[in-house]
């Protein structure tokens, strides 16, 4: 009685699948070793772990370069061939450089729409994943480039109020502030007060006064002075 068919799924523990990727990796690359020996035919097999580890086998009697480049060849001539029937007038006048080109572009507008999270239904699980890290990459290196462009203009606002503060220093240095004079004293406007240097009958001193509408002369005297030498 023989087996019955084993369904091959994915195995959910990662520790295990590391196992067994490990283990069937070498198997795989010897079968496509055996294949193109056996039967002279080129083959090229192109194997990426789940860290993104790359591991490959190409002929021996060729190399993977070339047998990537026929692959693209192909895809490129059945790309070709599927335009000239959409646009007939183009049959006899589209080379494989512009075949090839005409790929290239289509693959770059194809990567940027997955980019924008559109036309993802034909995408892997892998291809998912390699997509979001490539996201993710670039995130980071958009967020660290927003961090030096805020940093920079921080810094210059600072130099910039260095600079300022320098210019004012050196010109506050450059004008010394004179020093301020005290206020100049108008004799004519002083107070003259009340001597008692005179006495009365009565032996006690006596108060004397500057006379009604009496001011200050020009030398600046006081007037019991220049009484005093007009008596005399």
């Amino acid at each position: 009685m023989g087996r019955g068919k084993v369904q091959v799924r994915r195995i959910e523990n990662e520790v295990s699948r590391q196992v067994t990727f490990s283990k069937r990796r070498p198997g795989l690359l010897k079968k496509a070793h055996e294949i193109a020996v056996l039967c002279d035919v080129d083959v090229a097999a192109i194997v990426f772990s789940a860290k993104g580890n790359l591991f490959h086998y190409a002929s021996s009697h060729t190399t993977m370069e070339r047998i990537l480049e026929k692959y693209d060849r192909h895809e490129l001539l059945s790309e070709g061939n599927n335009v000239i029937e959409e646009f007939p007038e183009l049959e006899g006048s589209m080379s494989y450089d512009h075949i090839k080109l005409r790929g290239k572009i289509e693959a770059l507008k194809k990567s940027q729409r997955n980019l924008m999270g559109q036309e993802l239904d034909s995408l892997t699980l892998q291809d998912i994943q390699q997509l979001e890290n490539q996201i993710d990459t670039s995130l980071n290196n958009i967020r660290s480039r927003k961090k030096e462009k805020l940093l920079m203009e921080k810094n210059t606002i600072l130099e910039k109020k260095i600079t300022e503060l320098e210019t004012l220093h050196t010109s506050i240095r450059a004008s010394p502030t004179k020093a301020a004079a005290p206020p100049a004293c108008n004799t004519a406007d002083a107070f003259v007060p009340n001597l008692n240097i005179c006495c009365g009958d009565s032996g006690e001193p006596e108060t004397v006064t500057a006379p009604l509408g009496w001011t200050s002369s020009n030398n600046g005297l006081p007037w019991w002075m220049l009484q005093s030498s007009s008596n005399g």
